[in-house]
């Protein structure tokens, strides 16, 4: 069984910075996109970045603070100033392929908290 796990979330101050790691395990033959998304209380989920093999792309309101990276199958998503408005569970996806013979699923991790707060 293929699985998504995030870590690095808790609780920080204004202007601190954050790294969270989401972690791709099981029977993986190749993973696709990975996806970084944040759903802030009482607001839609929202996408924050989105790579491929080739490209890292990012919101628009989040690309001067934020760096998703990749490193074979964890991404990371490197938060920098933080502010209060980015207190939100911040989740993992992905698209993995177990086999060369099966199409490839869409995952998601169970999601970290982040409250930032004074």
């Amino acid at each position: 069984q293929v699985q998504l796990v995030e870590s690095g979330g808790g609780f920080f101050q204004p202007g601190e910075s954050l790294r969270l790691s989401c972690a791709a395990s099981g029977k993986i033959f190749a993973i696709g996109q990975m996806d970084w998304y944040r759903q802030a209380p009482g607001k839609q989920r929202e996408v924050v970045a989105w790579t491929t093999e080739r490209s890292i792309t990012y919101a628009e309101s989040m690309k001067d603070r934020f760096v998703a990276t990749r490193d074979e199958n964890t991404a990371y998503l490197q938060m920098n100033n933080l502010t209060p408005n980015d207190t939100a569970v911040y989740s993992c996806h992905a698209v993995i392929w177990q086999s060369d013979r099966q199409a490839g699923a869409d995952i998601w991790g169970q999601g970290t908290q982040v409250i930032v707060a004074s």
